[in-house]
């Protein structure tokens, strides 16, 4: 097991108070607040003091306020990372996928530090697919993974900026007419050729 994949079971393992506390500690900085700094400690140093390959501070802190703020479980796989389960959210209607697509556009070229509003939208859009049936989770895992190395661009195991990695992910989710429109922008992450960016059809 991982030293990102132990964090997560960390957070699996947190009580009902626990994930309430993180709820409210939305958007918020670390040392904002003696009882979320306490409890982040709690799920995050005892990793860090055993290796140094443990999951960023920063990015850790994202991944459990996100993980206390919504109903989706941890689902390990490839079914089930972050943009592979948007894709198969995405709206059916042209206006909503329109408005998905440029919503999933600025969550691709935000940088870390502005990523949680986006992030938030795009839990939510996860959470209610659940609710209804449509989707079973997300790979918690994977998504702290990437959030680690994304404004690594290429400098790290992939070797791919991880937007660029998200948005051939998610077009490879939506219906097959999709990715074949999409076929030949994949292998390369330029803002104006990605999903809410599209020719007209």
């Amino acid at each position: 097991m991982s030293d990102t994949e132990r964090f997560v079971q960390k957070l699996e393992e947190l009580k009902h108070g626990s994930r309430w506390r993180l709820r409210h500690l939305a958007c918020r900085p670390l040392d904002q607040t003696v009882l979320g700094f306490d409890l982040f400690t709690g799920l995050w140093w005892p990793l860090r003091e055993q290796s140094r390959a443990a999951p960023r501070r920063e990015t850790s802190w994202l991944v459990a306020k996100l993980y206390g703020a919504f109903r989706v479980p941890h689902v390990p796989g490839q079914q089930a990372i972050l943009p592979h389960v948007l894709g198969r959210c995405e709206p059916r209607d042209e206006y909503g996928r329109t408005r998905f697509r440029a919503r999933f556009d600025a969550l691709l070229q935000s940088p870390l530090a502005s990523l949680e509003p986006h992030l938030r939208w795009a839990l939510f859009a996860v959470e209610r697919e659940a609710a209804a049936g449509r989707a079973s989770g997300v790979d918690w895992a994977q998504l702290l993974d990437d959030l680690s190395a994304w404004d690594r661009g290429d400098e790290h195991r992939r070797r791919r900026p991880i937007p660029a990695i998200w948005a051939e992910q998610y077009l490879n989710a939506v219906n097959p007419i999709e990715r074949e429109d999409h076929h030949a922008d994949r292998d390369s992450y330029d803002p104006e050729s990605q999903p809410g960016k599209s020719q007209p059809r």
